[in-house]
């Protein structure tokens, strides 16, 4: 058997018939990594928000106040660089893995994929089974299917709703957010952003669900470029199992000239996306492997050896091996290791205090009572750390020069201070006008916490 992984070769044939998708509910291996991988991911989204660390929420990206803390760094939107580091090693991995493995991002860790599985999930336990959800969408309004209804959807809505409003506690503190909640004290703007992210929620995992795929993601349509001949893809053997028809559990397919599909139709049955596999490759599957576990759960009904639909490469397809040291895979891991380990040099190499001199725009220099030449500044210095740390303020380049600066600065974790100071030295020792001097903030706690700043002393 063989595939072609060639774009305009993946959207010839007709993916679905039109109209909803019914998911039938499957079990098997597959569906078990699917579930359980979707359950720690949705903890742990949930969970995050609430870790405490130094007494403190351990993550929070508060943008009202531009502090962005995560365990114990806390970043400013100087430090917004790292967010180009963050999307490029996303990227790059993305690349890798769907070399590697094809989509199965999108099968089983997709937010999309999680939480449209999550609603077909409640809806099979209120609606009941594939076939009774057929039936009743068919059958007129009456009690029993508006009950069933404002259920199904009530807890749609419920679930959109703590969904949001957990997302939103990676912005707010969460025990405010929910003290807040509960006591009916939101402000507009976090009940607007609250209920659009509720609304979304309820939209794209409740009606859009494999539109938002097939449609609105363009993941889906570059995806292709990264296939090769040793990606390991969900494929159907057509080989073994045409020419593919329905026949009695204890019949032999080779008497009846069939192949080992029974055309039970339960890959399309399970498939999120509503495609047959037996198409061929298509770019709107998600490689989730739904349709391995309907179609082992089958063959083993029917005494046939299981993987007529399984993992595998096209060079596996036609009796090759696949090359798991290909150069495009090892190029992908090797950029995303690089820029990984770029961004960990870069936040242990981080000084966690930011600083910056301002002159007095108005008087460079000014001259006092006692003919001595003064020089007004202003440092403006940022606490990267999350505790309150004590600074001291040195001067370098002008000899015996007084310096006017609280002999002790103290600033709160994460915060700014603006500190005056004065600069004063007689003008007559001074062969420059403007003479280059250096200020020197040093942390009274931490050694390592040291940052020098440039600046000029201005004589007339």
């Amino acid at each position: 058997m063989k595939f072609d992984i060639k774009e305009e070769d993946m959207i010839i044939k007709p993916h679905k018939s039109e109209g909803p998708i019914y998911v039938r509910e499957q079990k098997g291996f597959f569906q078990k990594i699917r579930r359980n991988l979707g359950w720690v991911l949705m903890l742990t989204f949930i969970a995050i928000p609430w870790l405490q660390y130094n007494g403190q929420q351990a993550v929070l990206f508060d943008v009202g106040s531009q502090h962005f803390r995560i365990f114990g760094l806390t970043f400013l939107p100087q430090d917004f660089m790292i967010l180009a580091w963050v999307f490029m090693a996303g990227a790059f991995a993305l690349f890798f893995v769907t070399n590697w493995l094809g989509r199965v991002w999108c099968g089983y860790v997709c937010p999309q994929t999680i939480w449209m599985l999550m609603f077909t999930w409640v809806e099979h336990r209120i609606e009941g089974s594939r076939n009774k959800r057929i039936k009743l969408d068919k059958s007129p309004w009456g009690a029993k299917k508006v009950a069933l209804k404002t259920a199904k959807h009530s807890a749609w809505l419920a679930i959109s709703l703590f969904t949001a409003t957990s997302f939103m506690a990676y912005f707010i503190p969460a025990q405010k957010l929910y003290i807040d909640m509960f006591t009916l004290e939101w402000s507009g703007l976090v009940s607007f952003w609250v209920f659009l992210f509720a609304f979304c929620t309820y939209g794209n995992a409740g009606f859009l669900r494999e539109k938002m795929c097939t449609v609105a993601c363009p993941y889906s349509r570059f995806q292709s470029v990264m296939f090769d001949k040793d990606t390991l893809l969900v494929t159907y053997d057509a080989k073994r199992g045409e020419s593919r028809g329905k026949r009695k559990r204890k019949q032999d397919p080779k008497e009846l000239g069939l192949g080992d599909c029974v055309d039970c139709n339960l890959c399309v049955e399970v498939c999120p996306a509503g495609i047959d596999i037996r198409n061929g490759l298509q770019y709107e599957c998600i490689n989730c492997g739904l349709c391995i576990d309907a179609c082992d759960d089958t063959m083993d009904k029917f005494g046939y050896a299981k993987g007529l639909i399984k993992y595998q490469s096209e060079h596996e397809a036609s009796g090759k091996k696949t090359n798991p040291f290909r150069l495009k895979l090892l190029g992908y891991a090797t950029l995303t290791a690089l820029i990984i380990l770029t961004m960990v040099v870069w936040a242990f190499n981080r000084t966690p205090i930011e600083a910056s001199v301002i002159r007095d725009r108005n008087a460079l220099y000014r001259v006092n009572y006692e003919g001595l030449v003064e020089n007004p500044y202003t440092l403006s210095v940022i606490n990267k750390t999350q505790t309150t740390m004590s600074y001291t303020v040195s001067l370098e380049g002008l000899e015996n020069a007084e310096l006017n600066v609280p002999a002790v600065i103290e600033i709160e974790g994460g915060e700014m201070l603006q500190i005056p100071v004065t600069v004063i030295k007689d003008g007559y020792d001074l062969k420059l006008k403007a003479t280059p001097i250096s200020f020197t903030i040093e942390s009274k706690q931490r050694a390592d916490i040291k940052i020098t700043k440039e600046s000029y002393f201005y004589k007339n």
